[in-house]
């Protein structure tokens, strides 16, 4: 399907992943939407579209609005969902927080959809966290799925609730899972947020990249510049509703060798540390994925 001239709305579109996903709409054509609470809990940045704000539409609002929401939704080509609050320690403190945005919220969006644009194009993001600890590797799109925190428990059940509008309503929707992402406009300034941008954000300060020990566990990164491409090779997709996808790299790296790279790079130093029992809890092991359906 060619997207080129396609009215697009992507919700969480001022986020890191989401702000990347409007760039590359935009490049392409593409009339872009962007519906987004600004949380900066959830790396919601004005900043982030400061390039190119006056190409877009931007409406701040909440997927937790639905008479709001549901506004937005009409007339759209394409919807993406970007949206979601993505701490896995804080979605263990305010886990009703978490339910709302990651659950209700996808309820809300699915909902819209059905009432006022079934013909839409959907998409949506999930993680490849949602598995938990791995039974075999590298795990498939098959493998059952065990999570260890909240963030991870409702975007597993976000996704099956998409799969369900599917298989109900013949909702065109898939799912993306994406690993660990990284690159520009990610916010670097907290470890609530993906490891690896917390690294480049501590070398850049000169500060020690701190590594719970050993240090050995896999896992898998991805340039977001990948993520959008993956994410526009399934919007451009035909017959792939119902369908979830890893959208993962080919290589797998230890979390030291991430942070020795990064200091490679960059400069600082990496400091082995005991694990807080808050993170061992919901540590999940390595996570060895494939990438094979994708592609």
């Amino acid at each position: 399907m060619n997207i080129s001239d396609k009215k697009v709305l992507i919700t969480g579109g001022l986020g890191f992943i989401g702000s990347n996903f409007v760039k590359k709409c935009l490049e392409m054509g593409m009339d872009v939407t962007i519906y987004d609470n600004l949380d900066p809990n959830s790396g919601g940045n004005l900043f982030n579209i400061e390039h190119f704000k006056k190409d877009v539409e931007l409406v701040i609002g909440d997927i937790i609005n639905y008479d709001h929401l549901i506004q937005v939704v009409l007339d759209k080509d394409i919807i993406i969902n970007c949206a979601a609050s993505t701490s896995h320690p804080y979605s263990m403190s305010e886990p009703w927080l978490n339910l709302d945005v990651n659950s209700r919220g996808m309820i809300n969006i699915l909902e819209a959809i059905r009432r006022v644009n079934i013909g839409v194009k959907f998409m949506h993001i999930g993680t490849t966290t949602q598995l938990g600890p791995l039974h075999y590797q590298p795990a498939d799109e098959h493998h059952p799925e065990f999570p260890t925190d909240m963030y991870s428990a409702n975007k597993m059940v976000a996704e099956k609730y998409v799969l369900l509008y599917v298989k109900s309503y013949s909702l065109n929707a898939s799912v993306i899972r994406l690993p660990n992402v990284f690159g520009p406009k990610a916010a670097i300034h907290s470890p609530e947020f993906t490891f690896n941008n917390y690294f480049v954000g501590l070398a850049l300060q000169k500060q020690s990249i701190t590594v719970y020990k050993p240090g050995t566990q896999l896992r898998n990164v991805l340039y977001v510049d990948d993520a959008v491409d993956a994410l526009i090779a399934v919007a451009e997709a035909d017959s792939v509703a119902g369908e979830a996808f890893f959208a993962v790299g080919d290589e797998h790296y230890s979390v030291k060798d991430i942070a020795q790279q990064t200091c490679k790079i960059m400069g600082g130093s990496v400091q082995l540390i005991d694990w807080p029992k808050e993170r061992e809890a919901i540590e999940i092991g390595d996570a060895v994925i494939s990438n094979e359906k994708i592609k």
